[in-house]
């Protein structure tokens, strides 16, 4: 098992974000989480990322507790070397070209080579087709095309899960499918992935499993075939139809 969350509880103030939630991400597995906005799914990646505090329940990366500090994790910084985060804002430094952006990592927190970095950062550049973009500024790329340096970003520091939150959101329609067709790449080349989207035909092409989010709480986990088909909740039913009138 590579990741495994048990009884995560998240509240802010009074709020309850996350009540009791647990599940499990084997290797190799494209998890994607649906939810209306709001409902926690967010929350939950920066709370297994150690942007959020937890206020109770636990968190396993291969079956090391990764919320207390240990032995083998002394620091949030030693398990973010493992599990690497895509945001939906990008988070790019503005005064770095691409290039640089992408070998900060590798090269301030794992202490590797300049030359090494910059030699895998160049084929990772090449793999999502922005190997001409390498010396340009942030603010000449277009949404999708920061997006995609932000996932190599990623990558470069070879994460054993990635998380995306809500990647395309903040794109036009044309660039969405630029930055999706990368994540599709990863999961044929077998990477483990937690994909929180609102990308309905996305998750069910792409995902292993759904997990659906609702006030906090999983209601439902279950393949995409049966989830999108013939859901078990009224919950998941219920949102599916509101997807479903949206788009319509």
């Amino acid at each position: 098992m590579l990741l495994r969350v048990k009884n995560l509880k998240k509240s802010f103030k009074e709020n309850v974000v996350l009540d009791d939630i647990s599940y499990e991400v084997e290797k190799g597995e494209v998890i994607a989480i649906l939810g209306r906005s709001g409902c926690g799914k967010s929350t939950l990646l920066r709370c297994i990322n150690g942007l959020e505090q937890i206020d109770g329940g636990e968190i396993y990366l291969n079956e090391t507790l990764i919320t207390k500090p240990n032995a083998k994790y002394k620091h949030w910084a030693e398990v973010r070397k493992k599990i690497g985060m895509v945001f939906q804002s990008y988070d790019l430094f503005p005064h770095m070209n691409v290039l640089n952006n992408i070998i900060l990592g590798p090269t301030k927190v794992e202490k590797r080579s300049k030359e090494d970095a910059e030699q895998e950062a160049l084929k990772l550049l090449e793999r999502v087709g922005l190997l001409d973009k390498k010396s340009v500024y942030p603010r000449e790329l277009s949404g999708g095309q920061k997006q995609r340096a932000a996932i190599c970003r990623a990558l470069c520091m070879n994460p054993e899960i990635l998380l995306f939150d809500e990647v395309t959101a903040a794109l036009d329609p044309e660039m969405v499918r630029e930055v999706l067709d990368v994540i599709k790449g990863l999961r044929e080349q077998g990477y483990t992935m937690i994909v929180v989207t609102h990308e309905m035909a996305f998750a069910e092409k792409v995902a292993d499993k759904i997990i659906f989010m609702e006030k906090g709480k999983i209601v439902e986990i279950n393949t995409p075939d049966k989830f999108f088909n013939c859901p078990n909740t009224a919950e998941a039913r219920r949102f599916l139809n509101l997807a479903e009138d949206y788009v319509l």
